[in-house]
């Protein structure tokens, strides 16, 4: 299955991987300033999100992304990506560093982070709302812990739909594959069907009324097994699924060993912001330390989402950056 996506300009590529507290619109500020400024654009949304399906099976997002490069012919290109988008970018690009001709990465979520006791008590506040139904709450308090305090209502209001919409898909698939383990009506064995215990009387040899065996020597209802009852099915709570913050891999990714940060050689810019976790900020420390070719700038206004926040801000940071190593068309 190829990842819902769109393209838009010409000249060398920029891929756009969107964090997984949103989908592809988060990059709308970015799309036509960066095609303006003679870039390729792509941007997708990874399974689960926006407008591409949850995966029937267990799935590699950086192996969707390649998939999807592939169908759309392109070689190499620069990443930009946003907090868990990061991540799979972090990956395409220690997976296939010859291919990367500059990485963006903003408030990047990292393999191997231990999370902060913050960002794990979030993700426990998400789970029992999930539980508990409350998709609104388990919404807003995405929208209340990532939107940093320079992002309008508007931006508040489009975090808000995405989330919303990242949820409402991700449970359905969750309460149809309950609903796909359970067996059909006509499965359920009938009267007609149902094989008769050894030595149980059929309809064929069944007594007379008046050989009934009496209230007193009926066995109880305790005692009798339920004809009719379907097998149990213990539904998949939230709790056990990876939270769907920043920091975690994509709905129904794939568990796998994620390749060494450390082989990539494309210049990289890392940004964090002030009003972020401090889980984003580290991780963008420990990896300028890390990577060969990196530099880290940290925004004193932004929050976990710099790019929707204030693009007016962001968009020429990117340009900037993208320009040093743009290749020749």
């Amino acid at each position: 299955m190829t990842l819902a996506h769109d393209v838009t300009g010409s000249g060398p590529a920029v891929l756009l991987l969107h964090s997984t507290v949103g989908d592809r619109r988060m990059w709308d500020p970015q799309m036509s300033a960066l095609s303006d400024a003679g870039y390729r654009v792509i941007r997708c949304d990874f399974r689960g999100y926006g407008e591409t399906p949850m995966p029937s099976e267990p799935n590699d997002d950086t192996q969707d992304v390649a998939d999807l490069l592939s169908h759309l012919g392109v070689d190499r290109l620069a990443v930009i990506g946003s907090s868990g988008g990061g991540r799979v970018a972090l990956d395409f690009a220690a997976r296939s560093p010859e291919r990367i001709t500059a990485l963006a990465l903003l408030c990047t979520a990292a393999p191997g982070h231990e999370p902060s006791a913050e960002l794990r008590a979030f993700g426990k506040r998400e789970d029992a709302l999930l539980e508990a139904g409350d998709v609104d709450g388990a919404t807003e308090l995405n929208v209340d812990l990532w939107v940093g305090p320079e992002a309008d209502e508007t931006v508040r209001a489009q975090v808000r739909a995405m989330q919303r919409n990242a949820f409402q898909v991700q449970l359905a698939a969750e309460k149809q594959a309950v609903t796909d383990t359970q067996p059909a009506p006509e499965d359920q064995p009938t009267a007609d069907t149902q094989p008769a215990l050894e030595g149980q009387p059929t309809a064929d040899t069944q007594p007379a009324p008046k050989e009934q065996p009496t209230a007193d020597t009926q066995p109880t209802a305790g005692e009798q097994p339920a004809a009719d009852e379907p097998p149990v099915v213990e539904e998949q709570s939230a709790a056990d699924r990876p939270p769907a913050a920043g920091d975690q891999p994509a709905e129904g990714e794939q568990p796998r060993a994620e390749a060494d940060p450390s082989a990539i050689t494309a210049p990289t810019l890392l940004v964090s912001g002030a009003h972020d976790l401090p889980d984003f900020q580290q991780i963008a420390t420990d990896l300028a330390a890390r990577l060969p070719h990196a530099r880290h700038l940290h925004l004193d206004w932004a929050g976990h989402l710099p790019s929707l926040e204030r693009p007016d801000l962001i968009n020429p940071l990117l340009i900037d950056f993208l320009a040093e190593s743009k290749p020749e068309n």
